[in-house]
Formats: C-alpha cells, structure tokens, sequence
C-alpha cells in the first residue's frame, strides 16, 4: 500500500468520525490538537471535558482557506487583515469580533472566535474534506505543557478521543503554538500572544 493511499486513509477515516461527532487528536502546523466539526457542539463540548477546560477558554478553529474562514465570521474580512495573514512568516490565529455557523460554545463570552487558516497540508485536508472548519486546541490536559510532538501526547488524552492520526507521528520537529492577533470591531490588529 503506498503512501499516498495511507495518508487518504487516515484523512478520511478523521473525518468519518468527526462527520459522527466525535474527537481526534491530529498534527496542525503548529502542536498536536484535539479536534472535532466545528459546528458540532456535543462534540465541542467533549472537547472541553476531556481537556477540563473553563468553556470562557475559547478553542481555536482552522479553516482551509479564505472562502471557509468568510463563512465563519460575521461581516467582511477586512483587507488589512488578510494582508497580514498573506504576509505572516508563520501560523497566525486572528480573533474576528463575531463568529457564525459554528457552534456557539466555540465563541468568546462576547461572541468572538479564533481562527486560522491552515497552510499544514493534514489539517488543511481535513478541513476540506469535512468542509467546514475543525476545532483544534492543543492535545493536553488543561495547564500541562502543549504536545509539541506526538511522542508528547498523554496516554490519558489518547485515550480519550475516538481516532488518533497517523500522519505526523514520526515528526520529531517540535513547532511552536501560533501567533494570535485580534481584530477589533474598528478593524486594528493587536497581537495577543507573539
């Protein structure tokens, strides 16, 4: 069996189970996350559980690209702001002041969300054969260390989700977690988390 049939597996087989509401742990092009349909909030919900996590912690979503994140926001993205993300040497998380079509437990006690658009080719295939967006938080118990590489994930998180990935494990390249910049209602950029 080939590689690139592997990886289509494992792909499809993430997004069955997210399709059914369930939750995985996968590489992204920063730490290792757990994730699920964003649009799913049971499974969102889980997500929580899993990380004992406060739910006024927001979770991150990836989308696969400029259409998807437009779908995920209210209102028009401001040029600047893809500017910004165009020229962004590295993964960037921008909190919109309003998110739509997700689950309301992804957003911000005053409605916003945080998202990226992924340039990472597992988690942006994910997105698009979900089609739609995918929550993705670090694969941790709240307060420990992010899992920078697989090997780092607990035994109790792995156990706790329904398919863990294949692709990435073998990766021994420790990626930082993104930059996180907000977007204001009057369209300023502030960075959060540099």
């Amino acid at each position: 069996m080939n590689h690139h049939s592997e990886y289509n597996n494992d792909i499809e087989a993430a997004v069955e189970v997210m399709r059914r509401g369930g939750v995985i742990a996968y590489p992204t092009d920063t730490v290792w996350g757990i994730g699920c349909d964003a649009a799913c909030a049971v499974a969102v919900r889980r997500i929580y559980e899993i990380k004992h996590r406060a739910d006024s912690k927001a979770l991150i979503t990836l989308v696969a690209d400029e259409d998807m994140l437009a779908g995920c926001i209210e209102g028009e993205i401001p040029q600047a702001c893809l500017d910004y993300l165009r020229e962004s040497d590295r993964p960037t998380t921008i909190v919109y002041p309003k998110g739509r079509n997700v689950a309301s437990e992804l957003l911000a006690e005053d409605g916003s969300i945080g998202i990226r658009i992924t340039r990472d080719s597992y988690s942006n295939d994910l997105c698009r054969m979900l089609g739609g967006a995918v929550v993705s938080t670090s694969a941790n118990i709240s307060g420990e260390p992010a899992a920078k590489v697989y090997g780092d994930i607990s035994k109790k998180i792995l156990d706790s989700v329904d398919y863990v990935a294949f692709s990435g494990r073998d990766s021994v390249e420790a990626l930082r977690p993104s930059r996180v910049v907000k977007l204001t209602e009057d369209g300023e950029i502030i960075v959060l988390r540099d």
